[in-house]
C-alpha cells in the first residue's frame, strides 16, 4: 500500500518542486518516487503548504532541558556558562521529565535526527526506545594540561555506556577556551571521524588566544582554574584550535558568531552549524551568514539547548534565519536543515532527502506565504 502526498511545493532535499508533483511513499514512510500529478491517479492527499524531509538538528544539549526559562537573556557567554555550571546539580527525575518533554517537541515539530552533546549518561534511558536518531557527542572540558588524561579517561567511561545504544558516539572537545593542548591531542588521537566543537560564540574567545585577555580570565578566576601555563597564540580561536585535528576529521563548528573572513580562509572545509536563536538569546548577536554563504561554506542548523532557547524546533530556527536574512530563499534554508545536516552526521542514506528507498520522515510546513516562512508557519509530521 502506498500513500500519495501533494502540496503547494515539495522540497526534495535539494530542489523545491511546484504543486504539479506528487510524492509517493510506502505506509512506513519509505520513499517510492516523485511523479507528476497526471501519473498519480486517485487517492492523493492534498495539503496546503510545503512538503519536506524531516529535519536534522545538528546541535542540541537535551540533558540541559531542565534549565528552560531558568537563565535570563543577553547575559553574554561568560555569565551564561557560569549559570549553567551553577545549575548542574538537579534531581534525576526532574531532569528526565524535562528531557522527555524536549524529545517530544523535537519529534512532533518534525526533527528526525539529533547531534546531541552529552556530559554524562543521564540521557541514555531516554534514547533506548526513542523514535529519533541520535548521534551522541561525549563532551570533554579541562583547560589544565596536567588533568588531561584524567578528564579523557572519565569521558571514555561515559562513552562506553553510550556504546550500548544503536547510535554513533564520538568523544569531542567542548570549546577552545575549555580544552587544553594535551586534551586536544588525546581527543584527536581517539576521534578520527567526526568532531563537534563550540566555536567563537563570544568575542572573548579570540581575545583569549590573541593576547590572553578578555572575559575568560574572569571565568577562570571564578572557577579557580590556574591558567599560568596557557600561552596565547596571537591568532583567533578558530585558527588556534583547528591545527589540533590532524586526521582529516569531519568537523562541525557550532555557533561561529564572531567568525571572520581570515578564519574561513583557512577553514572552508568545516561544517558551520547555525544556532541563531541561541546566539540572540545569549549574546544578542547574529552569526555572519552572508560571509559563510559568500564563501560557499557548508551550513547546517541546530537549536542548542533549553538553557539558551525557548524551543527545540528547527522550523523556528529557519524562520529566524529568513527573518534576519530575508534574501535567503526557503529552499536554501531547508537544504541546510535536511540533507546538509544528514550528510554532516553521516546519515544521508537514511535521512535528509526524498530519494528512492530513503525513510526521511515527511513533514508538512503550513501557513507559508509565497513558499516563504511566516511568523505563524508550523511543521506537522505526516509520516
Amino acid at each position: 500500500m502506498y500513500r500519495k502526498f501533494q502540496a503547494d511545493g515539495i522540497f526534495t532535499g535539494s530542489d523545491l518542486l511546484d504543486e504539479s508533483h506528487v510524492l509517493i511513499a510506502e505506509t512506513d514512510g519509505t520513499i517510492v518516487n516523485i511523479i507528476s500529478q497526471e501519473e498519480a491517479g486517485d487517492d492523493v492527499e492534498r495539503s496546503k503548504g510545503v512538503l519536506s524531509p524531516g529535519f536534522i538538528n545538528c546541535h542540541c544539549h537535551i540533558e540541559l532541558s531542565y534549565l528552560k526559562n531558568k537563565i535570563p537573556r543577553h547575559t553574554g557567554l561568560i555569565d551564561f556558562v557560569l549559570a549553567v555550571l551553577a545549575g548542574r546539580k538537579v534531581d534525576p527525575h526532574i531532569q528526565m521529565e524535562a528531557m522527555k518533554a524536549a524529545a517530544r517537541e523535537l519529534y512532533e515539530s518534525g526533527t528526525v535526527a539529533v547531534g546531541d552533546i552529552c556530559n554524562d549518561a543521564a540521557s541514555i534511558p531516554l534514547k533506548i526506545n526513542s523514535p529519533l536518531q541520535w548521534t551522541n557527542f561525549i563532551e570533554i572540558s579541562g583547560f589544565v594540561n596536567d588533568t588531561a588524561q584524567q578528564k579523557f579517561n572519565s569521558a571514555l567511561e561515559v562513552a562506553k555506556k553510550f556504546a550500548a545504544l544503536p547510535f554513533p558516539c564520538a568523544v569531542v572537545p567542548h570549546a577552545s577556551y575549555s580544552v587544553s593542548g594535551n586534551l586536544f591531542q588525546l581527543i584527536n588521537d581517539n576521534s578520527k571521524e567526526l568532531i563537534s566543537i563550540h566555536n567563537q560564540e563570544a568575542a572573548d574567545e579570540d581575545e583569549l588566544y590573541a593576547s590572553k585577555s578578555g572575559g575568560f580570565l574572569k571565568l577562570y578566576e571564578k572557577l579557580g582554574i590556574d591558567i599560568s601555563g596557557f600561552k596565547p597564540t596571537g591568532k583567533s580561536s578558530l585558527c588556534s584550535w583547528l591545527p589540533h585535528f590532524t586526521h582529516q576529521q569531519k568537523i562541525i563548528s557550532v555557533h561561529n558568531t564572531f567568525t571572520k573572513q581570515s578564519d574561513v580562509d583557512i577553514a572552508k572545509d568545516l561544517i558551520y552549524c547555525l544556532c541563531i536563536n541561541a546566539n540572540l538569546y545569549i549574546e544578542d548577536k547574529l552569526p555572519p551568514l552572508e560571509l559563510l554563504m559568500n564563501n560557499n561554506c557548508n551550513i547546517v542548523v541546530g537549536t542548542d539547548s533549553y538553557a539558551s532557547n525557548t524551543q527545540l524546533n528547527i522550523l523556528e530556527e529557519m524562520k529566524t534565519i529568513q527573518k534576519c536574512f530575508p534574501s535567503v530563499d526557503t529552499a536554501t534554508i531547508l537544504q541546510w536543515a535536511t540533507i546538509n545536516g544528514a550528510e554532516a552526521l553521516g546519515l544521508s542514506d537514511q535521512f535528509g532527502s526524498f530519494g528512492k528507498g530513503v525513510r526521511p520522515g515527511i513533514v508538512l510546513l503550513e501557513d507559508m506565504q509565497g513558499l516563504r516562512f511566516t511568523q505563524s508557519s508550523m511543521a506537522k509530521r505526516l509520516l
